[in-house]
């Protein structure tokens, strides 16, 4: 039998029993699905449920597919066996992800038909709230597990947590074992990191020594500049703002003038725009009455065009008559000639014609005069019409050139309202160059005040700087004197017995050894040629200092610590003088003169520690101070 885990993890339920509050519970909930190939193939799956806290709290579910069956027929399921464990699962992950919300709206409930949950049978309820009602989507009974099922699964818990004992021993041992490891390292890189630390340190000490000799200078250089630009700028500024002034005031002025030939312009144009308005407003209403009265002619043209139509009509009613009538005279002409035979036998019937002749000529006469009249009248309103046709043609032509006239007042206008608008955004152009040119201004002017302020804290720490230097040369020239003074006092109290044995105090260097200054509280003391003398290679110290200990003065300034190391070997007082009974003059020899370049020459020493008659004893002939001035060396720390 195989157990495959689908799901294991821990759940916020609501538990509820009869006649006790719903209480909260974190019980884990474990699915598995078993699947069973003996004697056949099939798969069940368990669920079961249990509490961390509670070791005995066990209750059990197990589903096979005939119990899935009964289960989705009497609640209704739509999934089948093989889709519900994964359903179950995606249930209880919204169960999961909607309990830290104050209204969860998915929810896990435990209800047991007991007040307490100790033995009996218990429903788990996935159920949805909604607004209406409380819906359970599934609802699965769990029997309590026995005392042989409890046992099992306490063994299971102790297996487990054996076996996550010893994995978790495994990890610490390895842990360990890196941990040591990593320890031994990095010690052993610590040490080698803190001696590369010391070197990089003794290195970077002489390099920030020369460093500075060369930063200082170049400082020097560079305030030179700085000073000589700063009077170039300054005089240029100068100048441009005169320059800037003069035309500024030039521009205010040929602006000032534009703008009250502009104003006068705009003065007229207005004007002129006002006229042309009256001008419109006259001509509108000339041309609304000329159109009334056109309306009314038209109106008019129109009644008379109607009565022509119906004497039209008459006149050609009349016509066919006068036709008729002539097609009659035209049958009785006929018929005359064709009765002339019975003329004399129709007499009476003639006169009675004739009669009636003259009485239809004087009728025709009649309505011949009536038809002459209205042609008279058709005539005159032709006429008329005609006259009125060219009132209108030259109202029209009268209204066109108005109308041109008044494109034309437009055109004017629009173009000389273009101009003010392009002479207005020329005055704004111009009075927005006026104000950036006064920022400008301004902003130089400010330039000019930091540039001012900057001199004045440039030149504040010249001053602090020339106080320092002068504090410095005083300490140094009161050091020398102290010196000066503990080295002439040795001279006097030294005993006459000792000039004997000056050679055998004499050092491989060839420098007396001197007895040490125990009131002055250094341990040797200071040679006369200190300011002089340079810094000694490692190598060559520690070699100095295994025949005899060399002085070390560290100077302690407030412009920089310069500590120097001066190993020298020094005699007694007695091979300060020659020796009497050898006769030998001892002195200095020249390596311990010569300057080396990664040197810091002091300043200021000169005058107390060159002493002319104190030092030709030390001195060879080449290395003497000549009668001139001595020229001291430009120092790093006190810029000449």
């Amino acid at each position: 039998m195989a157990a495959e885990s689908l799901f294991n993890r821990a759940l916020c339920v609501r538990a509820r029993g009869p006649g006790c509050e719903e209480r909260r519970l974190n019980i884990r909930v474990n699915i598995e699905l078993l699947s069973i190939s003996n004697p056949v193939h099939k798969k069940d799956l368990a669920v079961r449920l249990t509490d961390d806290a509670d070791p005995f709290f066990l209750y059990n579910l197990v589903i096979s597919e005939e119990d899935f069956q009964s289960l989705k027929s009497q609640q209704g399921l739509l999934v089948d066996f093989s889709a519900f464990p994964q359903k179950f699962i995606d249930l209880l992950q919204q169960c999961i992800q909607e309990q830290s919300k104050d209204i969860p709206r998915f929810l896990l409930q435990l209800v047991s038909s007991a007040s307490v949950l100790d033995h009996t049978p218990v429903l788990l309820n996935v159920v949805e709230t909604n607004p209406f009602k409380h819906l359970t989507h599934l609802s699965l009974k769990f029997l309590p597990g026995s005392d042989a099922d409890i046992k099992k699964f306490l063994a299971s818990c102790l297996k487990c947590l054996k076996e996550d004992k010893v994995m978790l021993e495994e990890k610490l041992r390895k842990t360990e074992e890196d941990l040591s490891r990593q320890l031994s390292y990095t010690q052993q890189s610590l040490s080698e990191k803190s001696r590369e630390l010391d070197k990089l340190k003794n290195e970077w000490t002489s390099y920030t020594t020369a460093l500075t000799n060369k930063h200082t200078q170049e400082l020097t250089n560079e305030k030179e500049r700085a000073l000589q630009a700063q009077a170039q700028c300054q005089q240029q500024h100068d100048q441009q703002k005169k320059e800037l002034e003069n035309l500024h005031q030039k521009s205010i002025q040929q602006l000032q003038s534009r703008l009250s030939e502009l104003e006068v312009v705009n003065k007229d144009l207005t004007e002129r725009r006002y006229r042309g308005d009256s001008a419109v407003r006259e001509l509108k209403a000339k041309l609304s009455g000329v159109e009334d009265e056109c309306q009314r002619a038209k109106q008019e043209v129109l009644s008379l065009r109607r009565e022509n139509t119906a004497l039209d009509a008459e006149c050609h009613e009349k016509e066919k008559l006068i036709n008729q009538l002539q097609t009659r005279v035209a049958v009785l002409e006929q018929e005359i000639k064709d009765k002339d035979q019975l003329v004399i036998r129709t007499k009476q019937v003639l006169d009675a014609t004739q009669e009636q002749k003259v009485i239809l000529e004087e009728s025709t006469e009649k309505k011949q005069g009536h038809i002459e009249k209205l042609e008279t009248t058709i005539k005159s309103l032709s006429a008329e019409l005609l006259k009125a046709n060219e009132i209108i043609k030259k109202l029209q032509g009268d209204l066109k050139t108005l109308m041109s006239k008044l494109k034309l007042k437009n055109t004017v206008t629009i173009q000389q309202e273009k101009l003010l608008a392009e002479k207005e955004e020329k005055l704004h152009k111009e009075q927005r160059e006026l104000q950036e040119m006064g920022q400008s201004l301004q902003m130089k002017d400010q330039e000019v005040c930091k540039l001012q302020e900057q001199l004045e804290t440039t030149m504040q720490k010249l001053e602090e700087s020339k106080q320092l230097l002068k504090t410095n040369e005083n300490v140094i020239t009161w050091l020398n004197k102290q010196l000066n003074e503990v080295q002439m006092a040795k001279k006097l109290e030294t005993p006459a017995s000792a000039h004997a044995g000056v050679r055998a105090g004499l050092s491989p260097h060839g420098v007396p050894e001197r007895p040490p200054f125990p009131s002055s509280g250094i341990g040797q003391p200071l040679s006369p040629l200190y300011p002089f003398q340079n810094f000694t290679e490692p190598a060559h110290s520690k070699a100095l200092s295994s025949q005899g200990p060399g002085p070390k003065v560290q100077l302690n300034t407030q412009l920089a610590t310069v500590t120097r190391c001066l190993d020298v070997q020094t005699v007694t007082a007695p091979g300060h003088l020659a020796n009497k009974e050898n006769g030998d003059n001892l002195r200095l020899e020249s390596k311990y003169l010569k300057k080396k370049d990664d040197s810091i020459p002091l300043r200021g020493l000169s005058q107390n520690t060159l002493n002319s008659e104190y030092l030709k004893p030390y001195l060879p002939a080449k290395a003497q101070p000549s009668p001139k001035g001595a020229v001291t060396p430009a120092s790093a720390y006190f810029p000449g």
